[in-house]
């Protein structure tokens, strides 16, 4: 492995900071996790936001995650995507995670991991 080169890093189209500034990155506490009962690859995560009432997101994560080892740990979400049903579960955001290679790398293994902050800081902190 100490060798092993990631895969070229495809570029999205380029965007504006006012685009950017759009975007409502915080940090949550994952309280519960759980697998999805409608779907092979996801989890659902109920989260604390700050806001006092339970956030609850879906996210393509089983393969990398095991639901027990979420809960306590805090991560950051794009908090203001506009609400979702997925395969019959509410979705209010989304977990944020870095990648070696691309969903549909058929080449190898991939590798995820979700964004954490280094220290600790309250949910609902702002992301910038």
């Amino acid at each position: 492995m100490p060798d092993e080169i990631a895969a070229e890093p495809v570029s999205k189209p380029q965007i504006t900071f006012d685009e950017f500034a759009r975007i409502d990155l915080r940090v949550v506490k994952v309280i519960h996790a759980e697998n999805h009962p409608n779907a092979d690859r996801l989890l659902v995560l109920k989260l604390d936001d700050g806001s006092g009432q339970e956030r609850q997101v879906c996210a393509g994560i089983k393969a990398f995650y095991n639901p027990e080892d979420l809960v306590g740990r805090s991560v950051v979400i794009v908090a203001n995507l506009a609400p979702r049903t997925i395969r019959g579960q509410e979705s209010r955001g989304m977990i944020l995670a870095a990648s070696d290679a691309p969903r549909d790398d058929a080449a190898g293994e991939r590798n995820v991991v979700v964004l954490s902050p280094m220290g600790e800081i309250p949910p609902g902190s702002i992301v910038s």
